[in-house]
């Protein structure tokens, strides 16, 4: 009877460490749903053996204190100068893993069909944090809309605020809105400015549907994986990072979201 308990015992405490080692060769990775996670579930049908639990973001989920407090092991879902600012919000350090994607910024209107029609003092809402709300001044000074201050010549370098607008002929009233809820404000303004993902979440097209659209040339915004520093060299870290800045990831974002998601590598010929 002791060498059966012995025994079982044995086998219950072998089925535990397989358990637990299966769960740890599983990279957890925090992620928005669009076009992100759909993203990562290309990468887990052309990549198998690399085993990923993608958490879904939802509103009001911070995905980089999720990652400073262990909770994930990489996050999908910023661009750098997002990520900057964060690090010096949260007081940590991040790595970037791999570059991935541009969603291009858009200007939307449930009301205008083009920006000719837009009149003055009409209503526009922006990202209301720091690096989307520049971004989105960028974009309007790039279609004609406003234009910035002398100095405010390079997106990457030099963050806008509406205190840095020069001149804005159409004299536009502009509102400061979280991002996730600017679709929703499209029936209460006349203009938005949209993160791409979140405009592909509420049905949107960008490559169709907006009446002014970000450029991709030389664009700092580029979607990007994110892991804390002593992940850096996880061959797990490595292996997707590899995998979503391959060719085959490239082709998939061209064809699946038709312009409106812009991949940073090149896709096969």
């Amino acid at each position: 009877m002791k060498y059966a308990s012995f025994k079982l015992a044995g086998i219950a405490l072998s089925l535990t460490l397989a358990f637990s080692a299966q769960a740890a060769d599983t990279l957890r990775i925090a992620a928005d749903a669009v076009p992100h996670a759909e993203i990562l579930a290309f990468v887990q049908k052309l990549d198998p053996n690399l085993k990923l639990k993608v958490i879904e973001l939802s509103n009001g989920v911070n995905a980089n204190e999720l990652l400073a407090n262990g909770d994930v092991d990489a996050n999908y879902f910023q661009h750098v100068p997002y990520l900057r600012d964060q690090e010096k919000a949260l007081g940590k350090k991040f790595t970037v893993a791999a570059t991935v994607h541009i969603e291009p910024l858009g200007i939307y209107s449930h009301k205008y069909k083009d920006l000719k029609s837009v009149p003055e003092n009409a209503t526009i809402a922006l990202p209301n944090n720091v690096t989307n709300l520049s971004r989105a001044l960028y974009l309007l000074q790039d279609k004609g809309l406003i234009t910035l201050k002398p100095e405010f010549k390079d997106a990457a370098q030099n963050q806008a605020t509406p205190r840095d607008i020069a001149s804005n002929p159409k004299k536009l009233k502009i509102i400061e809105i979280e991002a996730p809820q600017l679709p929703r404000s499209l029936d209460d303004v006349d203009l938005a400015v949209i993160n791409g993902n979140y405009a592909l979440e509420a049905g949107l097209t960008p490559s169709k549907d907006a009446l002014g659209l970000e450029s991709a040339t030389h664009n700092p915004y580029a979607n990007i994986l994110v892991t804390n520093p002593n992940l850096a060299n996880d061959p797990r870290i490595k292996e997707l990072a590899k995998d979503l800045q391959s060719p085959q990831v490239a082709d998939f974002i061209r064809k699946q979201f038709n312009g409106s998601v812009i991949p940073v590598a090149t896709p096969q010929s």
